[in-house]
């Protein structure tokens, strides 16, 4: 057993292209040499899906994530929107403190960063595309 990360850019037509693993991390890491010309100056969905595999074939799918990458005009990752999006996730954590200084306030603010993050960063696939997703992972029969 083990997990394996797949990564799936999803077109406009809502067709899906897989992208390695290896190329999404160099962009992540702003390698100088890694671009996506084709994305350059737009902002595209993309799924990353987390399966767990036996004999390095797939079984199951553990979780998924369906979000957006911002290129730059070069077709780089913007690193900036990026960061923004790791802030506004760890503002979503719910952190009780311990000398609040009114009990008659409620600090919901976890909560509405959870909310513009969802709505910001996130999106919500078609069954469709889950299909498309499952048959590149598992093959036609799944």
């Amino acid at each position: 057993m083990g997990l394996s990360i797949r990564i799936f850019i999803v077109e406009d037509d809502d067709t899906i292209k897989r992208l390695p693993m290896i190329r999404f991390e160099r962009l992540l890491n702003r390698d100088p040499n890694e671009k996506l010309s084709k994305y350059a100056g737009k902002r595209i969905r993309y799924a990353l899906i987390v399966v767990d595999l036996v004999n390095r074939r797939p079984i199951e799918i553990v979780k998924n994530e369906f979000a957006y990458l911002n290129f730059d005009d070069e077709g780089r990752l913007e690193v900036s929107e990026h960061e923004q999006t790791e802030s506004l996730a760890f503002d979503m954590l719910n952190f009780f403190t311990l000398e609040q200084q009114d009990k008659r306030v409620i600090d919901a603010r976890h909560k509405f960063s959870k909310k513009r993050y969802f709505d910001k960063y996130r999106w919500e696939p078609t069954d469709e595309i889950i299909a498309a997703i499952s048959e590149a992972i598992f093959g036609k029969f799944f």
